[in-house]
């Protein structure tokens, strides 16, 4: 019970916010190019600490599985120097011909009694032998793979330890250029009041309201196929060859029958990029991208963001990548035809054509 009260809470909280907050950087695009900086340059300094954040993260998770893997690198050496001094007892043995002594006594017995008997000694230890061997070898690869899984971790945790130290470089430089702006505005505290309100508004309502438009662009992503089905001439096939001509206006209608937020939102085709523009409550999104066709991990048609407007003001590329990662707003071929995979993309005014071929 306490857990619905406390979303009946948090929605309620919401909607006052979108209703009551009437802030002027909201209402409009600032048109000054000075204050449109450095307020870029603020909302990049909270996208960039968010990522320094969930690097910090990951780092942290680096350095607990590369101790563990360590560890277990430690105690598997304690263990393979006690095989290897069984297996070097045995390989002895052998190489001292203490193996083909017993042998030889086996065949010199003077009963068939006594041969079985002793026989089946010799077959015991012979199969100890080759336990013993065959564990230390397996403990041998064994520790040959924690090796390199450690190094591997070893790697990853230089590459992300990199990435953060950039990414705090970053931060410093964009805050001490905005401290530089601030100091040599002649309205430093006007500046300092918008800064404050774009960064509780963005992180009360705008984020919220970005990713709510790429988790419904998602979405609809994974029904194109069915729009392909569904529109005569979208889809020409030529012997071996497919060919996909998605036009604009087709694809807009289909998403705006998927989710009411479309009604003000709308995708463009323009030379060689794909632009999605949409205001809601007050809040302009403008995303500009491009698509590549990947092969790995399977065919498909990705779509990359170029850039991404959050009420004219353009969001880092940490905020890109991180919504790119989260929400999957690519195309696969095989589900309209499993057979078929893309070999090129192109974007042309108002048409988005994909060439297949059938893959055999």
């Amino acid at each position: 019970m306490k857990y619905w009260i406390r979303g009946l809470a948090c929605l309620l909280c919401m909607v006052l916010l979108l209703t009551t907050w009437k802030p002027i950087l909201i209402l409009a695009e600032p048109t000054d190019e000075d204050t449109r900086q450095i307020l870029e340059k603020s909302l990049s300094i909270i996208e960039i600490d968010h990522e320094i954040e969930r690097i910090q993260k990951e780092l942290d998770a680096l350095k607990e599985q590369s101790s563990a893997i360590q560890t277990q690198l430690s105690a598997k050496k304690e263990q393979i120097e006690i095989k290897r001094k069984q297996a070097g007892q045995v390989l002895r043995a052998y190489y001292m011909g203490d193996r083909d002594s017993l042998l030889a006594a086996i065949l010199s017995l003077d009963s068939l009694e006594k041969f079985f008997l002793v026989y089946d000694y010799y077959s015991i230890i012979m199969e100890q032998d080759h336990d013993i061997l065959t564990t230390f070898a397996s403990e041998y690869k064994e520790i040959e793979k924690l090796g390199l899984r450690y190094q591997e971790k070893q790697t990853e945790l230089s590459e992300v330890l990199d990435n953060l130290t950039k990414q705090r470089t970053r931060v410093l430089a964009l805050q001490n250029e905005v401290n530089d702006q601030l100091a040599h505005s002649t309205d430093s505290e006007q500046l300092k009041k918008l800064i404050d309100e774009l960064t509780s508004f963005w992180q009360n309502i705008g984020m919220y309201e970005v990713r709510s438009y790429f988790k419904a662009l998602s979405d609809a992503m994974q029904d194109l196929p069915s729009l392909i089905k569904n529109t005569e001439g979208s889809l020409v096939i030529n012997g071996l060859n497919y060919t996909i001509n998605l036009r604009e206006e087709d694809l807009n209608q289909f998403l705006r029958s998927k989710n009411e937020m479309f009604k003000n939102f709308a995708f463009r085709f323009e030379k060689d990029q794909l632009v999605a523009y949409g205001e809601r409550n007050a809040i302009k999104v403008e995303i500009k991208g491009h698509y590549t066709v990947e092969s790995t991990p399977e065919n498909c048609i990705l779509f990359h963001v170029d850039h991404l407007l959050f009420n004219g003001l353009e969001l880092p590329d940490t905020t890109r990548q991180a919504l790119e990662k989260e929400f999957d707003l690519g195309f696969y071929p095989a589900k309209l035809v499993s057979f078929i995979q893309a070999t090129s993309v192109k974007i042309e005014d108002g048409t988005l054509e994909v060439k297949l071929k059938m893959s055999l």
